[in-house]
């Protein structure tokens, strides 16, 4: 009879010697807690994504609401109201403003210059007042001697500079005249030739009312 040829370690070479090691009890246990350690890790993933999913969905259901789109995808043109007008605040007119014109000093040298107190007073009754544009293009001081005009702070364009006049109310801007003479084209003051002695009339006026116009004051340059 032929003997079993058996390797060095003493493990019979054959069939037997290919089959897997069966797993314990113990092992079979281990293996069985992992899988269900597997499993709840899985089940509460999908949970926590789909809560996410869900809230984030309410989230910006509620944005849309608080904006007021609701179900509305798109609106029109049409479907937009109108402004509300909140206030009935009008321009100013010359029946509700009144000019004023001070003099720092009756006269000033040659080559001098002279300040105005240039003030623009509100003389209506309303409350909720009215508009009126205070700056050199629009509130004007004018020197003039007879018929000739000498000197106009409107020459130079300004920025406009709206004035909410009510009860009340009144507005004082400086004006400085230089002593001297414009022209038709607004030029650096520097080079604009000084009036000699003489006697001249400053007068401040509104552009858009030219009758509204403070008393006229006679200033004496020597």
């Amino acid at each position: 009879m032929a003997q079993r040829v058996q390797r060095k370690s003493g493990r019979p070479v054959g069939a037997g010697a290919s089959k897997r090691r069966k797993p314990s009890k113990k092992q079979r246990a281990i293996y069985r807690r992992r899988r269900i350690v597997v499993g709840l890790t899985v089940i509460v993933v999908l949970a926590l994504v789909s809560f996410c999913v869900y809230s984030l969905g309410r989230g910006l259901g509620a944005v849309g609401d608080a904006l007021g789109y609701g179900e509305r995808v798109a609106l029109s043109r049409d479907s937009v109201p109108d402004p509300i007008k909140t206030n009935d605040i009008t321009d100013c007119s010359s029946a509700n403003v009144e000019l004023t014109l001070t003099p720092a000093s009756q006269s000033v040298a040659v080559g001098g210059s002279l300040d105005f107190t240039a003030t623009i007073t509100y003389t209506g009754t309303s409350k909720a007042g009215c508009l009126i544009d205070g700056s050199d293009s629009s509130r004007v001081l004018t020197i003039t001697s007879g018929n000739q005009t000498i000197w106009r702070s409107d020459v130079c364009e300004s920025d406009s500079r709206m004035l909410l006049m009510a009860k009340g109310d009144s507005d004082k801007q400086t004006i400085t005249w230089n002593a001297d003479s414009t022209g038709t084209k607004c030029v650096a003051d520097a080079e604009l030739p000084r009036v000699n002695a003489g006697t001249y009339t400053a007068q401040l006026s509104l552009k858009d009312f030219p009758k509204t116009v403070s008393d006229p004051v006679t200033i004496t340059v020597q």
